[in-house]
């Protein structure tokens, strides 16, 4: 009786262990450095940013000022004018005027007057001015009543992208799509 089994032989034993995984080395290696240049490129933008919003916000302080001004010494100039149309039918000289000096951008002060209130301090003045005695003496059919409306002249700086930055939000989510589409590759790569 002839017995099959002699010549196949049974290897119990494990087989040889792999000396290094290059391509998962790579892999790590490329995602710390991706890792890396993403935290670098953060810190980057934050110092930027910072910088640039703290010279835009007293950009925007020097020119509330001045525009405050502006419609201050306007309002003042038109209830003088509407003051002296109402008096001249009773005298025949007119008073000499100021030029007024309109301020020149300059360095802010620590604290600043709120242009909403320069607003309506104007317009309380140039309310005053028509309510004076001599405009009380014109006759009736002279006499206006003052209205002041106020408007917006910046726009509000709120929101969730202002403050984020929606462009470095989708470069992000673009570079970790990529990771995931890489790491399947090599996943899926044949290892020699």
């Amino acid at each position: 009786m002839a017995d099959f089994h002699d010549d196949v032989t049974l290897d119990d034993s494990n087989p040889p262990e792999e000396s290094s995984n290059r391509t998962f080395l790579f892999a790590a290696g490329g995602l710390g450095l991706l890792i890396l240049l993403a935290l670098l490129c953060l810190g980057g933008y934050v110092l930027f940013s910072m910088n640039n919003n703290q010279t835009a916000e007293q950009t925007a302080i020097a020119q509330a000022t001045q525009q405050a001004a502006t419609i201050q010494v306007g309002l003042t100039q038109t209830a003088v004018a509407q003051a002296l149309t109402a008096t001249s039918a009773i005298t025949a000289t007119l008073p000499p005027t100021n030029t007024p000096v309109v301020n020149q951008s300059s360095a802010t002060p620590a604290q600043t007057e709120n242009p909403a209130t320069a607003t309506v301090g104007a317009a309380l003045t140039q309310v005053a001015v028509s309510q004076t005695p001599a405009a009380s003496q014109a006759p009736a059919s002279t006499q206006t009543t003052l209205t002041v409306i106020p408007t917006s002249t910046q726009l509000p700086n709120t929101g969730f992208a202002d403050e984020v930055g929606i462009p470095g939000m989708f470069i992000a989510a673009l570079a970790l799509v990529i990771v995931v589409f890489l790491a399947r590759r090599l996943r899926a790569a044949p290892s020699k």
